[in-house]
């Protein structure tokens, strides 16, 4: 018998129109396999979710770039199908923020945190974040917000060379545009540049310190805040491969006790009053040993399914337990649990997994559910050709010798280095992805970068 109300059916919502989103795919399974009827409202069509045996109902999502009006307009369509209250799960920050906009209208439909007002969408933008981090003392890399191309310039030479650059509402920026949610800027033109496309980005620019990486410095941390406000499932994991190397996403992630990012997680939810599903991002600073929070995202990251303990719970099961009133299972943390993702990390995910070590799970092929792994690769062989012939076709309108160089993308939550013998520390790392492979550190990988002055300064301006 499943612990899980099974009237109750769920509806995973995605804007996000990557077909290679994992983290739908575990939400789908976690729930499907407790018996629930799993909705999703997402453009599906070209990915391997589709096939799923344990999805209910797939149903059009509202189009790109949809204004949150739009998005609550597609859920009261979606509600009225289903014809009978269903708990909803956000997976990506667009669709978080709309929701928590959406909430008073859409509550009669679905069942939903009880969240602060507003709060989803404060947490979100990279901005405000860096302004809450700074009112609650919680380390964050020191973050300038200019008002002007000339002093998003200063500001570059201010933080000191390399910085990040960040739109602070990454939902809203164009697709096919050229610009990046997140880049590494290695110049004041760079960063003076970028600023003049502010207005196609549709958000703030913000410029911020770069902690540069290294070895077990990536951290993340999952969790689910119940009516209560105590922090329930998940827990803290660390990055130990990422793909692209350097880019934040995590190929293979290890779910590793760490009290320090445990007792900081639960801190900023308790005193933000935070409910729901959280997805934070951490980094460590090599020369302070401090952990920085570099993200908050208001819903299941994609590798959620990374924590889930020996009762069976999970971020999205205990959701839907606590909005259905109905007790969360006590059950075990398994450190040393492994998630890969076997497109990003195909070495790993070949290798036999070990035994008594907590586990592992791969996110697309599963024994109960083989459609969507088999699908994987045929949608991924296409999707990797397809992107061959684009580099091929922009290599061939190269700019002339003397053009500035584009900024480099990249996201604060990298993956380790390795160090610079080629071995890696982390048994997971694939060889393919050493220096000294694929691609070489950057200059911004050099130790003499990791004690630079504003390395660990917090706050906002």
């Amino acid at each position: 018998m499943s612990l899980l109300d099974t009237r109750v059916p769920a509806v995973v919502l995605r804007t996000d129109r990557n077909p290679f989103h994992h983290g739908t795919l575990g939400a789908v399974r976690s729930l499907g396999r407790a018996g629930v009827d799993v909705h999703v409202v997402a453009d599906c069509a070209g990915s391997p979710v589709r096939v799923s045996r344990y999805l209910s109902g797939l149903h059009t999502p509202p189009p790109p770039g949809a204004s949150p009006a739009e998005i609550a307009v597609a859920l009261r369509r979606v509600a009225a199908r289903i014809a009978r209250p269903a708990v909803l799960i956000p997976m990506d920050d667009a669709c978080a923020v709309a929701v928590g906009r959406a909430r008073a209208e859409l509550a009669p439909a679905y069942l939903l945190p009880d969240q602060p007002g507003g709060l989803a969408e404060r947490v979100a933008d990279k901005a405000e974040l860096a302004g809450v981090c700074a009112a609650l003392d919680v380390p964050h890399p020191e973050t300038l917000v200019p008002d002007g191309a000339a002093e998003a310039a200063r500001a570059a030479w201010r933080l000191g060379l390399p910085v990040v650059a960040k739109w602070s509402r990454p939902w809203l920026v164009p697709p096919g545009g050229g610009l990046r949610s997140t880049v590494l800027v290695r110049s004041a033109r760079e960063a003076e540049e970028l600023y003049r496309r502010t207005e196609e980005a549709g958000s703030r620019l913000l410029l911020q310190a770069f902690l540069p990486p290294g070895p077990g410095r990536d951290w993340f941390f999952h969790g689910y805040a119940d009516r209560s406000g105590r922090v329930r499932a998940g827990g803290p994991g660390r990055k130990t491969r990422a793909r692209p190397r350097g880019a934040g996403l995590t190929a293979v992630g290890r779910w590793t006790p760490n009290p320090q990012v445990q007792a900081l997680a639960e801190r900023v939810v308790a005193e933000l009053g935070y409910r729901g599903v959280l997805d934070l991002d951490f980094r460590r600073c090599g020369t302070t040993g401090r952990y920085h929070l570099l993200d908050f995202n208001p819903r299941p990251g994609a590798q959620f399914r990374l924590f889930t303990d020996t009762a069976g719970l999970d971020v999205v099961r205990a959701l839907h337990l606590d909005l259905t009133h109905r007790p969360l299972p006590e059950g075990a943390p398994r450190p040393g649990r492994v998630f890969v993702v076997e497109n990003y990390a195909p070495l790993s995910a070949l290798r036999p997994a070990r035994e008594g070590h907590g586990g592992r799970e791969l996110a697309w092929y599963a024994r109960d559910d083989r459609a969507p792994g088999r699908a994987l690769w045929a949608l991924w062989g296409r999707h990797v050709g397809a992107r061959l012939r684009d580099r091929v076709h922009r290599s061939e309108a190269r700019p002339e010798a003397g053009a500035p160089a584009r900024a480099r993308v990249v996201r604060q939550a990298s993956a380790p280095a390795a160090d610079r013998t080629g071995v890696s520390d982390h048994p997971d790392e694939d060889p393919w992805d050493r220096p000294g492979h694929r691609d070489r550190p950057g200059p911004w990988d050099r130790p003499e970068h990791a004690g630079r002055p504003g390395a660990d300064r917090a706050g906002t301006r």
